[in-house]
C-alpha cells in the first residue's frame, strides 16, 4: 500500500534521528565520568536552599493515592510517607523504617525489626502497631494485592518488632521488593484506622515520617514542603525547602530548566530532541541512572470486551502492522529500544528473549486478518476506537502513527487523544476504548506490578494501571500463583520465563518500546539519583553546591 505524504514526512524525520543516534549524538552527555562521579559523592553536603522538582507529566488527582494512582501521586507522597525498605541504584536493599527483615527457615514467616525513635509529623510515635495496621488494612487490602495474598497474620511482638505470617512460602527477594515497592508506603494508624483509605481527606495533606512535611498545595501550580527538623536521619534533609511544581507542557519545563526555575526534572521531563540543546548550555546535566527498578514502556492495550480485538489472532496481526524501530527513531529520537516482552531487557534477573515476537510485516498482518475472517469491505475491514493517553507528548504522536499504520492494513481508526484525567477514567474506570496507548513502569520483581496486567485478580474497576483489558486466563493465573510462592531462585526464574512466553503469545497488553528514562538537573544539584526508582526518592540526601 502506498505511504501517504504525512508518513513520508515522518520517515524523513526518522532517518535524521537514526543518523544522529548512529553518530553518537545522544550519548555524549549521558553521565558524569567515574572520576567526576566519585568526586561529587565524596563532597561534603552543604545545608540550605530550595529545590524545585517536576516530572514529564501533570498534577496528581491527590497528593497520596492508596494503591496506586500513577507516577504523579507517587512523586508527591514519597517525600512525606516512607517505606520499610528502599532499593538503591546498585539493586541493594537498604534500611528505611525497618532495620532488618529476616525470614524463617521455611519462608512462611518474617520478623521485621523497626527503627527506634521515629515520630510521625504530628508528634505521635511510630510503632509496630502502625506496621501491623498497614500490612493488614492497607498493603494486603489495597496496594500489594497478589504480593500479600497469603498473609495470614501480622503481630506486634513488641513496640519495634513485627512478625508477618503466611499460609505459603514467600520468596525473600519477593517480600523485600514488596516492602520496598512503589505503593507500600507506611500510613499512620491513628489517622486512617476505621476510615476509608481511598477517600480519607488526609490523602490531600499527608502526615508521614519522612524528611518533608506537607506545607501548602496550590492547585494547578505546585505543592510546598517544609523541612522535618525531627527526621530520624541526623542532619537531614540538607535542604530548607522543597517544591514539586507542574508545568502543563514540555516546552515550559524545558525553559524552566534553562533559566533555573526548575532544579530537577524526573522521568523524561522534556522531549528527547531537547536534551542535547539543554546539556550544551552547561547549566543542565543528564543522568540515566535511577530507573533500574522503574523501567518505562509505552503500551498498546486491547480491550477484551470489544469485538475483533478480543481475538488473539487479531491482536497478533495488528502487532505485525507496527514498525517499532520507526517509532523509536521518529518519536523517541533514538532513545529507546524495541520491547520484547513485559519483562524488559534491562531486567538482568528475569529477562528472556525466548518469547514469541512480531516483526514489522504489513503484508503478513493483512494475510492474518484475511485468515481471521476479516476481509476488506471497500477500504476497511473494521473500525476501532484508539485512545491515546496524552500525558506524554510522545503518546499523542504514537497515536497518530498507529492510526496510519492500522489504516495501512485496512483497519479504520477513530483516534481520541485525551488528557490525564480523561484517560484514567476512560481506560481504568469506564473501559471505553478498543485499543489504548498507555504506559507502565516495571520493577525488577515482576509480581505483582507487571503480572497484575495479565491476571484475573488484577481486574480492579477504577484501579489505575492494573488489568484494564479484562484479560482472564486460568493458565496465566496458575502460573503467576506459582511464581508467587517459589523460593528456589532458579526455579522461580524459569517460571517467570514461562510467564513472559505466555503473555507474549496472548498479547492483551503489549509493551512496544522500552523508553530510555532520564533525569535532567541543574548542574549544582547533588545526589538526586541514589534510588533505583528516583521519582519516589525521599530527597533527604539531596543538596545544592555553590
Amino acid at each position: 500500500m502506498t505511504i501517504n505524504h504525512s508518513r513520508r514526512r515522518l520517515l524523513t524525520v526518522a532517518a535524521i534521528g537514526s543518523g544522529l543516534a548512529a553518530a553518537g549524538k545522544f550519548s555524549a552527555f549521558s553521565l558524569l565520568s567515574p572520576a567526576s562521579a566519585a568526586a561529587v559523592s565524596a563532597a561534603v553536603p552543604r545545608k540550605g536552599g530550595t529545590l524545585v522538582i517536576s516530572w514529564g507529566g501533570l498534577e496528581p488527582q491527590a497528593l497520596y493515592v492508596p494503591g496506586g494512582g500513577g507516577s504523579a501521586p507517587f512523586q508527591t507522597s514519597t517525600k512525606i510517607l516512607e517505606r520499610l525498605l528502599k532499593l538503591d541504584n546498585n539493586l541493594q536493599f537498604q534500611p528505611a523504617l525497618a532495620e532488618q527483615v529476616t525470614p524463617a527457615a521455611d519462608f512462611k514467616s518474617y520478623t521485621i525489626t523497626l527503627r527506634k525513635g521515629v515520630k510521625w509529623h504530628d508528634g505521635n510515635e511510630f510503632s509496630a502497631e502502625d506496621v501491623v495496621f498497614n500490612a493488614l488494612e492497607h498493603w494486603k487490602a489495597i496496594s500489594a494485592g497478589i504480593a500479600l495474598k497469603s498473609l495470614q497474620a501480622a503481630e506486634a511482638l513488641d513496640p519495634h518488632t513485627v512478625k508477618l505470617s503466611f499460609s505459603v512460602p514467600v520468596p525473600e527477594f519477593f517480600l523485600k521488593s514488596t516492602l520496598a515497592g512503589q505503593y507500600q508506603l507506611v500510613l499512620p494508624k491513628h489517622l486512617y484506622a476505621g476510615k476509608d483509605l481511598l477517600t480519607n481527606p488526609v490523602n490531600n495533606r499527608p502526615v508521614g515520617t519522612g524528611p518533608w512535611k506537607y506545607g501548602n498545595w496550590v492547585r494547578g501550580s505546585h505543592v510546598e514542603y517544609t523541612r522535618n527538623d525531627a527526621y530520624w536521619s541526623a542532619g537531614q534533609p540538607w535542604l530548607d525547602k522543597l517544591i514539586v511544581r507542574w508545568w502543563g507542557d514540555a516546552a515550559s519545563r524545558s525553559a524552566a530548566l534553562e533559566t533555573g526555575e526548575l532544579s530537577v526534572g524526573y522521568s523524561n521531563p522534556v522531549p528527547a530532541r531537547e536534551i542535547d540543546r539543554l546539556v550544551k548550555t552547561g547549566k543542565v546535566v543528564l543522568d540515566t541512572r535511577g530507573y533500574e527498578n522503574s523501567a518505562w514502556t509505552v503500551t498498546a492495550e486491547f480491550n477484551q470486551r470489544r469485538e475483533h480485538v478480543k481475538r488473539r489472532e487479531v491482536r497478533q496481526a495488528i502487532l505485525h502492522a507496527i514498525d517499532r524501530q520507526f517509532i523509536i527513531n521518529t518519536i523517541y529520537f533514538g532513545r529507546g529500544k524495541a520491547a520484547v516482552s513485559p519483562i524488559f531487557s534491562s531486567n538482568s534477573l528475569f529477562f528472556t528473549a525466548d518469547v514469541p515476537t512480531y516483526d514489522f510485516n504489513p503484508d503478513k498482518a493483512r494475510q492474518l486478518l484475511d485468515q481471521a475472517g476479516l476481509p476488506l469491505k471497500g477500504d476497511t475491514r473494521f473500525t476501532v476506537n484508539l485512545l491515546a493517553a496524552a500525558w506524554f507528548e510522545e503518546n499523542a504522536k504514537l497515536g497518530q502513527y498507529l492510526k496510519q499504520a492500522l489504516e495501512d492494513v485496512g483497519i479504520g481508526v477513530r483516534l481520541d487523544s485525551v488528557d490525564r484525567a480523561t484517560a484514567l477514567k476512560r481506560i481504568y474506570s469506564d473501559y471505553d476504548y478498543d485499543i489504548a496507548i498507555s504506559n507502565f513502569t516495571a520493577p525488577i520483581e515482576p509480581v505483582p506490578t507487571v503480572t497484575q496486567f495479565f491476571t484475573t485478580d488484577g481486574i480492579v474497576k477504577g484501579g489505575a494501571f492494573r488489568n484494564a483489558t479484562g484479560f482472564s486466563l486460568p493458565a496465566m493465573d496458575q502460573l503467576v500463583a506459582a511464581i508467587t510462592i517459589e523460593t528456589d531462585e532458579a526455579k522461580r526464574k524459569s517460571l517467570v520465563h514461562q510467564f513472559a512466553q505466555l503473555a507474549s503469545s496472548e498479547v492483551p497488553i503489549v509493551p512496544l518500546v522500552e523508553m530510555q528514562s532520564f533525569t535532567l538537573a541543574r548542574s549544582n544539584v547533588r545526589s538526586f539519583t541514589t534510588d533505583a526508582n528516583v521519582q519516589g526518592t525521599a530527597l533527604n540526601d539531596v543538596w545544592l553546591a555553590e
